[in-house]
This record gives C-alpha cells, structure tokens and sequence, in this order.
C-alpha cells in the first residue's frame, strides 16, 4: 500500500496463521471497559497512566452508564480486519450506524503479550495512515445516520 509518497508493507492476519493476534487482548480490554474496570483496562496499556487519564476524561464527559454503553457495543461489532507491521496490531472494527463505521484499536507485542500501543512511533502512524485508506475505501454512510 501506497500513501503520500510511502510504501507500507504489512500483515492481514487471518485465523490459524503462524502470525500472533491481539484480538484476545483487545476483547479482553474492551470487556473490562464495557463492565467500567477503567483501571484495570489501563493496566493493559504500554502508557497506563496515560490511558487511565484519558479514559477517566471520556467516562466524566459522557458519564457511566453511556461510557459503559459505548465500549460493550465496541465489543459487540465485527472485526473488518487485524493488520499486523512488525510487533504491533491495528484492529479495524466495523461499528454499524456509526458516523465513522470503521474504528481502530493500536497494540503492540511486549514481552510476549499484547497491550493497548498507547506511545505515538512512527509504526503506529503507519498503521492510522493504513485505517484511513480503509475508510476512504468502505462503503459510506446514508447522511443522518449517527450513533
């Protein structure tokens, strides 16, 4: 794949592919965030306190019950694709009736297990260089049509 100038070279990881997955890490995260475990979800991130904050600011500005609401339909929604460069993971979900039907989630392999990518680097950039051209390439929404 090809964007602004740059050549990226990556994995589409399929089921049974000598590929390591992060889909068990992130259904672990998402479950934790839907039942509200902020803490313990952050706990699954390469920048815990960073997430934890972040995390913390949405569930004030949305309050529980929606904050609860979001991740458990995030949890729900089908996997479009898992992309893997080197040692980190872009699961791509498609969120149906969302006003942006494909969402990322970053991970990165450390010490043998996956944990929520939360550090800017420039594989990450490259794996949301990747998710965009996969929006720019779905099927768009009818107008109105929002979460």
């Amino acid at each position: 794949m090809e964007t602004g100038g740059k050549t990226l070279r990556y994995t589409v990881v399929q089921p049974g592919d000598p590929t390591p997955s992060a889909l068990a890490a992130a259904a672990e995260v998402l479950r934790l965030l839907g039942q509200g475990e902020i803490a313990q979800a952050a706990s699954l991130s390469n920048a815990p306190q960073r997430r934890l904050e972040v995390l913390q600011a949405y569930r004030a500005s949305v309050g529980e019950e929606e904050f609860k609401r979001v991740f458990a339909r995030y949890a729900r929604s089908p996997v479009r694709a898992e992309i893997a460069i080197g040692a980190h993971r872009l699961i791509i979900r498609d969120i149906e009736n969302a006003e942006y039907p494909l969402a990322g989630q970053y991970y990165v392999e450390v010490e043998g297990r996956f944990v929520m990518d939360d550090v800017p680097n420039e594989t990450r950039a490259d794996l949301r260089r990747i998710l965009l051209s996969y929006r720019r390439a779905a099927k768009p929404r009818p107008s109105g049509r929002k979460d």
